[in-house]
């Protein structure tokens, strides 16, 4: 398999399927000309080794977010679309955490068994064991459920009682993939109002300084809940937006790329800085023999490097008519068009539109051209299903 063959297999691959094998498989499992683990994976911005030189810091948001760590009780909230950075970003947090000396417990929400989601107290029963083990210390659970007074009250106990005296530093909690709770109405508010109390606590209860809190989800979380019990309106926001050109152009620089500022304008052109599209084509590019141009020829069409990713994409709308049926709207549209909110919403999380207010656009010229081919022959198919 040449490099351009494995980079369109790689981009069929779920974000999730692409961190499982670029963490999980054997490096003897990937093509030789790939970077040994020394070096990480220059094709995928899941990738987030602390050693690796691919990793563009955006300006002042590392060093703002490591500066939060030292507050007592601090809560740091990064919100990105798919693909944009967040795994690398909290690989680095977590990093200077324990630089910091602090404990550090990561949980991505998304790993958690469907069903635990549908009751509040086995969440929290999910919830509070999952730290316990990533802590290495005894599950003693059965020592304050106690049911007369309610999971939030059990678990806020076992956390304020049991975990945090149990350390004698600092714990950083992450907490990935936090809007997957919003499918689950039963326990949405009832967490994230667990999350606001603890956090609100640290203002005068020395216990619960010892607990800072990183949030992450990837686009606006929706929550009926009071804005006074919602943990999306306190502490440290970050929200990671596109590379700049002079990122991008140091990035191509790191790929041993003679770019210049035409060269990175080019590609900004179709795909805009996007970091995963961006990585793709800078990793193609170095790796094998395509030039800049023909990838860009190529780019929105099912024979580019792009036509795995985009039939990824393609997939998910026609599964979800309305969605098409919005994006179908936005690459028509010669000026950013305004949707259903929680339609543009979904959009942006899935990194196809970029928001301005509340009106969307492609977040690049590589969606709007494909997709405007693509949904061009589903008009009746999506309409009957708007109307059904």
């Amino acid at each position: 398999m040449d490099t351009v063959e494995f980079i369109k297999a790689f981009a069929r691959l779920t974000p999730k399927q692409q961190e499982v094998l670029l963490n999980v498989l054997p490096y003897a499992a990937i093509p030789q000309y790939l970077p040994q683990p020394a070096a990480p994976s220059e094709v995928s911005t899941q990738r987030s080794d602390l050693a690796s030189n691919f990793y563009i810091e955006r300006p002042k948001i590392d060093e703002r977010c490591y500066q939060e760590l030292a507050k007592p009780g601090a809560l740091i909230r990064i919100k990105a679309p798919c693909q944009m950075g967040k795994t690398s970003l909290i690989t680095r947090i977590l990093h200077q955490a324990s630089e910091y000396g602090y404990a550090t417990v990561s949980l991505n929400l998304q790993l958690a068994d469907t069903q635990v989601f549908n009751d509040l107290d086995r969440f929290l029963q999910w919830f509070c064991t999952s730290i316990t083990r990533q802590l290495g210390l005894p599950n003693r659970l059965g020592d304050y459920w106690k049911g007369i007074f309610g999971s939030k009250v059990a678990c806020k106990s076992y956390l304020e009682g049991y975990l945090l005296p149990n350390l004698t530093t600092p714990l950083v909690l992450s907490l990935d993939e936090v809007d997957v709770v919003c499918k689950y109405p039963e326990i949405t508010a009832d967490f994230f109002a667990l999350l606001r109390a603890c956090h609100e606590d640290a203002k005068y209860r020395p216990i619960w300084q010892k607990l800072r809190l990183v949030l992450v989800h990837s686009t606006e979380v929706f929550s009926p809940m009071s804005i006074n019990q919602s943990p999306f309106n306190v502490g440290l926001p970050i929200e990671l937006l596109e590379f700049q050109p002079p990122m991008v152009l140091e990035l191509a620089q790191h790929y041993g790329l003679s770019w210049g500022i035409p060269q990175v304008e080019e590609l900004m052109a179709m795909v805009g800085g996007y970091p995963y599209l961006v990585q793709l084509a800078l990793y193609a590019i170095a790796h094998s023999e395509l030039t800049l141009q023909q990838l860009l020829e190529t780019a929105p069409t099912d024979t580019g490097i792009y036509s795995d990713h985009l039939r990824h994409h393609l997939e998910n709308l026609q599964q979800h008519p309305e969605l098409a049926a919005a994006v179908r709207e936005v690459v028509n549209a010669p000026y950013p068009v305004r949707l259903d909110s929680m339609l543009a919403f979904k959009l942006h999380s899935m990194g196809l539109v970029n928001l301005q207010g509340n009106k969307a656009r492609p977040r690049c010229n590589l969606y709007r051209q494909y997709f405007q081919v693509k949904l061009q022959g589903m008009k009746l198919s999506i309409y009957s299903a708007l109307s059904s």
